[in-house]
């Protein structure tokens, strides 16, 4: 699989995409990483990529051009996502799609917007974490990129585990204990102890519903 990100800030990935799993998977040869400095696509001497916006406002907006040029010299086939606050909520689905696929191109934008040409006639889908606004696109796009990562078989030593984790196709998953059986008066639940696994395998399926509907309930 092939990432792309296209950014102001190329150093904002550098640690995070050389460590755990997203360092793993590139070592194994799985996933490669290109991060692209959207400054290197504009004309002018201080390398500008935004500006007023049109009607007036606080704050600048990205211009369309860079965006556009990076693209293009990428080559990139779709996805190409926007991490957009209107976009979407990003999703464990869309993890799972995105590591079928065989590349991905993220767009980080800054400041206060991205002009919307780029949403409409470039990016083939917005993405969001959620109803918040950060700085900019960048931790956004590390999040998508470390959940996609993950999936991609032989990315994780016990690949199989993911298919544990919470949002696999059901809601979230149940809590996990591991030794000691008791730390300062707080035990782990008995069941876990039993070795029964017919036992286990229903009390984790009625908590991971019990902790979703809690969830639901509390609008998180």
């Amino acid at each position: 699989m092939k990432i792309n990100v296209v950014t102001i800030f190329p150093e904002f990935f550098t640690a995070p995409l050389g460590l755990s799993i997203p360092a793993r998977a590139a070592a194994a040869g799985l996933v490669s990483y290109s991060v692209i400095d959207l400054r290197d696509y504009t004309h002018d001497k201080h390398r500008t990529v935004d500006d007023a916006p049109y009607g007036g406002g606080p704050g600048m907006v990205m211009k369309p051009g860079p965006f556009f040029e990076a693209v293009d010299a990428l080559g990139a086939t779709k996805p190409i996502v926007l991490m957009s606050a209107r976009g979407r909520r990003f999703t464990q689905a869309d993890a799972v799609r995105f590591a079928a696929c065989d590349e991905l191109t993220v767009l980080c934008g800054h400041y206060k917007d991205v002009d919307q040409r780029v949403a409409d006639h470039l990016a083939t889908e917005e993405l969001s974490l959620g109803d918040f606004v950060l700085s900019g696109g960048e931790p956004a796009a590390l999040a998508m990129i470390d959940a996609t990562v993950r999936l991609l078989p032989g990315a994780m030593n016990d690949h199989e585990s993911a298919f544990g984790d919470s949002f696999w196709e059901r809601g979230l998953s149940a809590p996990s204990y591991t030794r000691p059986p008791e730390y300062r008066g707080h035990g782990v639940p008995e069941v876990l102890l039993s070795g029964d696994h017919k036992k286990i395998a229903e009390w984790r399926a009625r908590e991971g519903e019990r902790l979703t509907q809690e969830s639901r309930r509390d609008g998180s």
